[in-house]
């Protein structure tokens, strides 16, 4: 197949929502379509132990909820789909917004009975700010919930977005019939019977039909015909080109517990879904098919695989096409690698792949070269804008529990910083370490990871810092800003990069310090022009 060809049949979307809306099972049931996995391991099913095919890190396993990104592919109908299942949990929302930089779109799930939650109104703001496509599944309508109208409404205000139904439920919970498909015009009926694969369908093209009343009952084809009625003297006609710029947001709904409706968004989406888009780095806009490869590092993953201390670095492809040890540039550390051992992912299995296109992602096996952000390229000097840190809402002193495995300690906390799971600060002071993150579960996922990955034993300490502020180097060689050092010396810190740190140990303490030296420019987040 050509090298185009190749790009062009490439989708790769993020699953974004709130914490249990389903989204992981969402994933599961999309890789049972592709083939990927046998059956689905229902996350919450306490008779099937399996766990979530995505979900591998035990803590995942015990609270059933998805920590780390996972990456997922499958082929389906001729078009190579690649997933990136997202933490839906506020804790880990910085790897989420990172893995929005890798997906050309989304699906944003969203609970019927719980409607709109503040994590999606979070995520989707993100994809709003970047033009990322979305399409919005309505999952769990074999619940009771809330009316679909209701639902439809409280999206276009609380996520400001333009929606399209491309399908419609025919009652809900237990009144539940199934799911009129607008976009191919057919039926599909609700059996209750997860165990089906996949549910037939029966073309409908004409709503004032009798089969209709046959097939669902009079009284819910009659609510039917005047819903779908409403439905197209409401919301606009479904324009390919205005889904693609961001301007309106198709709705499905479905059940994907029970394995329904998940076909028709599966079908409709690669369908209208963008194939890879062009990427803008400092320097120019790069156009995914050009000859030449260009790739950035999203996240990196320590310990993959328990048994072998590995790292991975995920490296999205933005353009041409990447190959198994061949040399490339490491653009930040101006050098040339070869890897020889690329990973593609199938489900929870990778494998190790010799050519990969634009729009894929690959695993490359890391002994800390990486850094989240960094550009890889066939030698041209080009720099694509990572996603900076942003100022930990909590920190705590990292104690070491067992003097004889502090050199253990050590490298792992070097190496889950690397990752992005929080970050490490080192007090100017006295060199105590200090852990920043965004929530606090982050914390025992660390304790966790040390424990069992590296052998080493912590424990936490509370510090008293509202926020952390990273100093702006410009004015350092002023009277102001050694003075300004002097007097903060017990509240700064090194961040990983060594930029300076400055804690606020209060909002006032803050605004005092910014009165006091009006000079010293003070940044939320790490990255700054």
């Amino acid at each position: 197949m050509s090298f185009l060809k190749e790009i062009q049949r490439r989708r790769t979307f993020g699953i974004i929502s709130h914490p249990d809306a389903g989204k992981t099972t969402l994933t599961e049931k999309l890789l049972l379509f592709g083939g990927a996995i046998q059956e689905a391991g229902a996350v919450k099913s306490n008779k099937i132990k399996k766990g979530a095919t995505s979900d591998f890190m035990e803590i995942e396993r015990q609270r059933g909820i998805s920590v780390a990104t996972s990456v997922l592919a499958f082929e389906y109908n001729g078009i190579k789909i690649n997933i990136l299942d997202t933490p839906g949990h506020k804790d880990f929302a910085e790897d989420t917004f990172r893995t929005l930089t890798a997906v050309d779109s989304v699906i944003v799930v969203i609970d019927v009975a719980k409607g709109v939650e503040e994590q999606t109104e979070k995520l989707v703001e993100v994809c709003r700010m970047r033009n990322i496509p979305m399409i919005v599944f309505i999952n769990k309508m074999d619940r009771e919930g809330k009316d679909a109208f209701d639902l439809l409404d409280e999206i276009e205000q609380k996520l400001r977005l333009k929606v399209v139904p491309l399908s419609f439920p025919i009652g809900m919970g237990y009144d539940f019939k199934g799911i009129y498909n607008i976009w191919e015009k057919n039926i599909n009926l609700f059996s209750g019977d997860s165990r089906k694969n996949i549910e037939e369908t029966i073309k409908i093209s004409d709503l004032s039909s009798s089969k209709l009343d046959e097939l669902v009952g009079e009284k819910s084809a009659n609510t039917l015909r005047e819903e779908i009625e409403l439905v197209e003297g409401i919301y606009p006609k479904f324009n390919k080109d205005e889904y693609l710029n961001s301007q309106i947001q198709p709705v499905f709904f479905g059940s994907a517990l029970n394995n329904f409706g998940v076909r028709e968004l599966l079908d409709c989406f690669i369908e209208i879904a963008p194939k890879p888009r062009p990427k803008q780095s400092e320097e120019r806009l790069i156009e995914p098919s050009e000859n030449k490869f260009t790739g950035f590092v999203f996240k990196i993953h320590a310990n993959m695989d328990p048994n072998h201390r590995d790292r991975l670095a995920f490296v999205k492809i933005v353009s041409g096409k990447f190959e198994r040890n061949k040399p490339y540039l490491h653009v930040r550390n101006n050098k040339k690698m070869k890897f020889s051992s690329p990973n593609a992912f199938f489900a929870e299995k990778k494998e190790i792949v010799d050519v990969s296109y634009a729009g894929d992602i690959v695993g490359l096996h890391d002994t800390g070269n990486f850094k989240i952000g960094d550009t890889l390229t066939e030698g041209e000097n080009i720099n694509y804008k990572g996603v900076p840190s942003f100022s930990p809402e909590h920190f705590r002193y990292i104690n070491n529990a067992d003097p004889l495995k502090s050199k253990q300690l050590f490298k792992g906390i070097d190496q889950l910083m690397d990752e992005g799971v929080a970050q490490l600060f080192t007090l100017e002071l006295n060199g105590r370490k200090v852990i920043g993150t965004v929530g606090a579960l982050q914390y025992e996922v660390i304790q966790y990871r040390l424990e069992h990955e590296y052998g080493a034993k912590c424990t936490y300490e509370n510090l008293n810092v509202f926020k952390a502020c990273w100093v702006d180097p410009k004015n350092s060689k002023t009277d102001e800003y050694k003075e300004f050092v002097r007097v903060k010396q017990r509240f700064l810190a090194k961040d990983k990069q060594n930029q300076l740190v400055f804690l606020a140990d209060s909002a006032f303490s803050l605004q005092m310090t910014q009165q006091k030296y009006p000079n010293i420019k003070l940044h939320f987040t790490s990255e700054f022009d």
